[in-house]
């Protein structure tokens, strides 16, 4: 695997940190547009706005080269925002050689299209092996060094084997999965229940309010899942649950930050006005929710956090609704 080059394509936290556990492994080149973060990177091996504190590998290269960025890579990682994906992607059309991996790190939906972002690559790149890796997988805490479990899925087992040891580095455990659809959409839908659930958090809910809402939205994220063509026992693992506990639990979360934000009163312009990242959640509500249309899944938690996205009703009053709804049978939505 030494032999490989690696590219990773945004230089965002999570693409900064997935680059610098590659860099254990592989050589690695991280693609980013800014030129400041890029000369960051090289002069004093930090990133300071997506990653304050950490200090990155030395081995780590960045560019602001595209096109040397990809002409020369063996797996093309990318770190890319749902909505700016197709176009870095378009852009890596033209310098790509055949038959090279494209992994997705981004877990969310484009909206014009609802496509899963492998399938974005599918369509722009066919003919390349694709596929995810996911998880619950906070960049600030696997950086600096603390155990992490991450899932890399591909159909291609003999494929996903040998990438799994590009990515498993120190503390963080990479485990293989062939359920694509299953982990992709695992990621990309529990980050509108973490919404749901820092609405509450923002409200002052407790401990159980906020297991209740964590378990009824996984039972919702795996009933659109698998109508959608996942296995069900995926979002029971890493790419479900896990990822489910952490961003709905975690401080570092984004997709709970926007919802407690909400929880306190404040608009969406305000919240994302603030935020240096992208909260995928937010972007991908509308996609989801037209897919659950689609797909004739009933996904009331989904519906009420669009809805509260949209400025069509208060977080408060959404809330309150969301506790008033009858309980019927545990197997049933609602």
């Amino acid at each position: 695997m030494a032999n490989l080059n690696v590219t990773v394509l945004g230089g965002g936290s999570w693409g900064t940190t997935v680059a610098s556990l590659v860099a254990r492994n592989a050589p690695i080149t991280l693609w980013a547009r800014n030129p400041t973060t890029v000369a960051e990177i090289n002069t004093h091996h930090t990133n300071e706005v997506f990653l304050p504190g950490a200090i990155l590998p030395e081995k780590l290269f960045a560019t602001t080269d595209l096109c040397k960025a990809v002409r020369g890579a063996d797996v093309i990682v990318m770190g890319i925002p749902s909505q700016n994906f197709r176009q870095v992607l378009l852009e890596v059309k033209k310098n790509i050689r055949a038959w090279v991996p494209v992994i997705s790190l981004t877990k969310g939906l484009e909206l014009d299209t609802r496509m899963r972002m492998t399938e974005i690559i599918t369509e722009v790149l066919p003919g390349h092996p694709v596929g995810v890796l996911t998880g619950p997988n906070l960049a600030q805490e696997i950086i600096a060094g603390q155990a992490a479990a991450s899932v890399i899925a591909m159909e291609d087992e003999i494929i996903v084997q040998e990438l799994q040891t590009v990515f498993k580095s120190g503390l963080f455990r990479t485990y293989t999965n062939t359920d694509v659809i299953g982990c992709e959409l695992g990621g990309v839908l529990k980050n509108i229940i973490a919404i749901a659930v820092g609405m509450g958090d923002g409200q002052g809910a407790g401990d159980n309010t906020r297991a209740g809402l964590i378990t009824r939205g996984l039972a919702e994220v795996t009933r659109l899942g698998v109508a959608m063509g996942g296995r069900a026992e995926t979002f029971a693992g890493l790419a479900g649950m896990g990822d489910m506990i952490a961003t709905c639990t975690s401080p570092q979360s984004r997709n709970r930050h926007v919802g407690i934000q909400l929880g306190m009163g404040r608009n969406m312009e305000e919240i994302v006005s603030e935020m240096v990242m992208v909260a995928e959640g937010v972007k991908s509500a509308p996609a989801v929710l037209a897919l659950a249309e689609q797909y004739k899944v009933d996904t009331p938690i989904f519906r009420d956090v669009y809805r509260v996205l949209s400025g069509d009703t208060s977080a408060t009053r959404t809330f309150r609704g969301l506790l008033r709804v009858e309980a019927g049978a545990e197997s049933e939505p609602g």
